[in-house]
């Protein structure tokens, strides 16, 4: 298992100094390469997109061109440094009054069509300011015939693409004073940061505040220090901000108050009353300029959500905290209160003891369960496995404070740690990424991806963001030299030949003196196959980049990747962004830099980011696939083994493509319900913070109440496990689940209280489980137990599916449900979704040989089981198992259980476009059903509660 500790060792390059002409012998080259650079006509013929208006382009650019080579020429006669210095100086200051002058006279963002016809002569200003601030290798060999190719100039493609975000080159549009939100594509290597900051600059200089968001926090830092004299030069660099599309916007919920210091200021001071903000209102809209649309679309923006969280820490919370783990029987909020750490720190909170109370309750609650939540202890911390990572700071509420107490109780963990890490909890609202650029005036950008996007992808950006019109650029390098063929370049292999697959296409490309990236899916993966025996007899030679190399090694590795007989090994995070430039001109004519990917991507945007690693900027080079057979279960679902050979050859990747999209649209379909209900999270946040900020301490107290209610303790709760299998075929289930499990909370509270029954008596815990081909810490991943959506939807954003092996180890999940039915608490029912059935008892003897039973003896799962055995004991216990199989393969099992057991077994098809209702749906109804039956209603009743939902909930589709 990797862990956030492991060091890689891989063999360093000799750092080689670099002279100033070598750099500028770059820039030639680069510039020799754009056959197309100054070529208008070219462009504007191979020019594609919505209501184009290439005559408008062609007059605006030749204005353009003249203003900036008149400008350049100018300019560029000065010979010292001194007049170049002040004649850069006079062209800032022109370039600032020419802004004003023209700039629209408005706070909203409207372009009158005066400003629009402007607009070619203030950008020749910017990109000649750019230009001169970059003519370091020009001055040094000034003179010689073939100078100019030392200069940094803008070329048409750039020049167009900004022309089209700006509202330029449109039929019917042209006229409009509004901006419409639009994307341009611009292919990989095309210069889309210059377009960025060009753009920004025209937008700084007329009033308004840019964010340019990007999807890597390094990327974004690069581009802001590439054009940081350009901006601070037009003094505007405080209207231009960089950064990821997260951080953009807590940025910009927080720029009126941090929320997290103000919260944690007014309770640990105790005020009963705010301070009014005073009101700064924003004169400057603002805008966002998007680089690479399809992560701006990805779970981790579109989907995510900002859960700003205080940590109260004080020695009257140390103290209770210590109470509360010292006295574990006290499993009432009274029995609490009559100690004296209760009085002393609702003593010292006295405005805010009801938060005291909510807390006490989770804590309370979380001390019956905090064992059954999966985490380590690494470094003196309590961490949780995410994926192929090991997170150190994350907080699974009070689950995470009592491991901490409990680890330091076996000397796990220090007493110094324990007093750093433990503290009372407050939630302050979740504002979700997906709304936030509806308080942009204007969102545009640049992405080499869009023809590449999904059909509810483009769906979303029409409907949800009002993006209208696209662009696609042709290359200025002309056409792309790329050697690659899916029907004959994408090859399936299994297990005993895979690495071998990959060792022998290393050697043809070494041999042929040709250099090779190869991009595997995980560090974990890319590291078996680096010591692998395969290839240890090159082993010293291959580069690996991956995010825990340094950075510095890292700049070091992509400069020697592009060299003869150089083997790059990368994870998948560094096929977007990263710039393999090819100089080496033996190596361009023995065919360039090859690139092979190891896996099939969830996204045809990001196979075709690593595809354009390669053939860049009108380079020679090639792409292939080598794909192991059993990773494609998560395209082909749990009988890949039996699909594959019938799909194999020239129609295997045209196969694989399509089960591809169906997944990923299901994927989006199940995205559709969760941002909906986010949204209502999101609206009621930001009226908290607009009561933070206008000192409305009864609406604050009132929010922050709501957002912190405590479990149920008074009441017996009725309690569900929802099993679920996260084998590698199972990515639009994880999907659905993580995207309406808070859905599925509101409207079982919502039904429950239109019944009188009280609508917090329930908790639910989620637990994943896979086969033995995955080790102790991924063969079975258990939630907390929770009496909210949220803390659900948060455990599920750590979880991925991979693995798999034909039937899997639901004996596994049953026997965690066995091990929770025997605690105090025990449990109500077990909701199975799957597409496999349960392991034979053979299968289990024979699986486990994997890593031998010696290895299993180590773990919690010490002896094998079988899942009748837990059955049986679940039987016998008259818990029932709801079962829902996704596939016919699970069908049989899944019947068998739910009938062993008196419960309820459905078919769900979960990639339907009704999947993720239906899940919400089946699991709702049942946990009504058990809620109205454990709090001993008459099956009329039962029934009238299920029924209620289905009228208020469950909509009729036909045809």
């Amino acid at each position: 298992m990797l862990t956030s500790n492991t060091q890689i060792h891989a063999p360093t390059p000799t750092p080689t100094p670099e002279h100033s002409l070598l750099k500028g012998e770059d820039w030639r080259k680069r510039n020799a390469k754009m056959q197309k650079q100054d070529d208008l006509d070219y462009i504007l013929e191979r020019l594609e997109g919505d209501d184009l208006d290439k005559d408008m382009l062609k007059r605006r650019f030749r204005t353009f061109k003249k203003k900036y080579d008149d400008l350049l020429l100018s300019n560029l006669l000065s010979c010292d440094q001194a007049t170049q210095k002040d004649s850069l100086n006079t062209l800032i200051s022109n370039t600032i009054c020419f802004a004003d002058k023209v700039a629209p006279n408005s706070t909203s963002l409207s372009l009158n069509q005066t400003f629009k016809d402007k607009i070619p002569e203030l950008l020749a200003y910017i990109f000649v300011i750019w230009t001169l601030q970059n003519t370091e290798y020009y001055n040094e060999i000034r003179g010689i015939e073939s100078s100019e190719a030392y200069l940094l100039k803008p070329h048409v493609a750039q020049v167009i693409s900004i022309f089209r975000i700006l509202g330029i080159g449109y039929q019917t549009s042209g006229s409009s004073k509004n901006l419409f939100n639009n994307l341009v594509q611009v292919g990989t290597g095309e210069g889309k940061s210059v377009i960025m900051a060009a753009i920004a600059c025209i937008f700084a200089l007329i009033g308004v505040d840019v964010n340019c968001s990007c999807y890597s926090d390094s990327l974004s830092t690069r581009d802001k220090e590439a054009f940081a004299s350009l901006f601070g030069a037009l003094r505007i660099q405080e209207h231009i901000e960089y950064g990821t599309f997260n951080k953009l916007c807590e940025n910009l919920l927080n720029e009126h108050c941090d929320v997290r210091e103000k919260v944690r200021d007014m309770i640990l001071k105790n005020k009963s009353a705010l301070e009014i903000m005073a009101k700064t209102k924003r004169i400057r809209p603002k805008v966002l300029l998007i680089d690479e649309v399809d992560v701006f679309l990805s779970d981790e923006y579109y989907g995510g959500i900002y859960t700003p969280v205080v940590y109260l820490k004080h020695p009257v919370i140390k103290t209770l905290l210590d109470t509360i783990w010292t006295n574990r029987s006290i499993r009432t909020l009274d029995g609490i209160k009559a100690m004296p750490a209760y009085a002393a720190c609702a003593s010292h909170f006295s405005n805010w003891t009801f938060l005291l109370d909510e807390a006490i309750k989770d804590m309370i609650a979380s001390l019956q369960s905090f064992q059954s939540s999966t985490y380590l202890v690494q470094n003196d911390r309590i961490v949780y496995v995410e994926g192929e990572s090991i997170a150190e700071n994350v907080v699974r509420g009070y689950d995470t404070i009592w491991a901490y107490y409990h680890e330091n109780k076996n000397g796990k963990i220090s007493s110094s740690s324990l007093e750093a890490n433990v503290g009372i909890i407050v939630n302050c609202g979740a504002f979700s990424y997906a709304e936030m650029p509806h308080d942009f005036a204007y969102i545009t950008g640049v992405t080499g991806t869009l023809e590449t996007l999904a059909t509810a992808e483009k769906e979303i950006l029409g409907r949800v963001y009002e993006v209208k019109k696209s662009t696609y650029m042709p290359s200025v390098f002309g056409e792309c030299q790329r050697s690659y063929n899916s029907k004959n370049d994408v090859h399936v292999v299994n297990e005993s030949e895979y690495f071998m697959k990959i060792r022998g296409e290393i050697d043809v490309f070494c041999r042929a003196k040709r250099a090779i990236l190869v991009f595997f899916q995980s560090e974990d993966k890319l590291m078996k196959f680096y010591h692998s025996s395969e290839l240890s007899s090159i082993k010293e030679s291959v580069q690996i980049i991956t995010e825990k190399v340094s950075v510095k090694d890292r700049e070091l590795y992509i400069k020697h990747a592009a060299t003869i007989g150089k083997v790059t090994l990368l994870t998948r995070t560094f096929g977007r962004g990263t710039d393999f430039i090819c100089n080496n001109q033996q190596l361009l004519a023995s065919g360039g830099l090859h690139v092979l990917q190891t896996f099939f991507s969830e996204e045809l945007s990001e196979e075709y980011q690593i595809t354009g690693r390669g053939a860049r900027q009108g380079d020679s080079g090639s792409y292939r696939m080598i794909l192991l057979d059993k990773d494609l279960e998560w395209v082909l679902g749990a009988s890949y083994a039996t699909k594959l050979p019938k799909i194999l050859g020239s129609t295997l990747y045209d196969s694989l493509h399509e089960a591809r999209r169906a997944i990923f649209e299901s994927k989006c379909n199940s995205k559709g319900v969760g941002i909906e209900q986010r949204k209502k999270d999101h609206n009621a946040s930001k009226d908290f913070m607009t009561a933070l900020n206008t000192g409305n301490i009864t609406a604050v107290k009132e929010f922050l109440k709501n957002q912190n209610i405590g479990a149920n303790i008074a009441t017996a709760s009725s309690r569900t496990v929802l099993l679920m299998d996260a084998t590698g075929s199972m990515s639009s289930l994880l999907s659905a689940a993580k995207e309406t499990v808070c859905t599925m909370f509101d409207r079982a509270a919502d039904i429950l209280s239109e019944k009188g029954l009280p609508s917090d008596a329930f908790q639910m815990q989620f637990a994943i489980y896979r086969n033995y081909n995955s080790e102790e810490s991924k063969i079975l991943q258990v939630s907390a137990w929770c009496t909210k959506g949220s803390g659900l939807r948060a455990f599920m954003n750590t979880i991925g599916p991979e693995g798999g092996w034909g039937s899997e180890a639901i004996e596994v999940g049953l026997l965690h449900a066995v091990q929770e039915s025997d605690t105090p608490e025990s449990i109500s029912q077990v909701i199975l979704i799957g597409d496999a059935p349960a392991n034979s008892q053979t299968e289990v003897s024979q699986k486990r040989a994997k890593f031998s039973e010696a290895y299993w003896k180590n773990t919690k799962f010490t002896a094998p089981t079988h899942y009748e055995t837990e059955l049986k004991k679940l039987k016998d216990k008259k818990i029932p198992i709801h079962t829902f199989y996704l596939t016919q393969y699970a069908k049989s099992n899944f019947e068998e259980i739910a009938e062993q057991t008196v419960g309820r077994c459905e078919a769900l098809n979960i990639q339907s476009p009704q999947g993720a209702e239906s899940l919400t749906h089946f699991v709702t109804e049942e946990i009504l059903r058990k809620m109205a039956l454990d709090a001993g209603k008459a099956p009329d009743i039962v029934k009238a509660v299920v029924e209620l939902y289905r009228k208020k909930y469950v909509k009729a589709f036909t045809g």
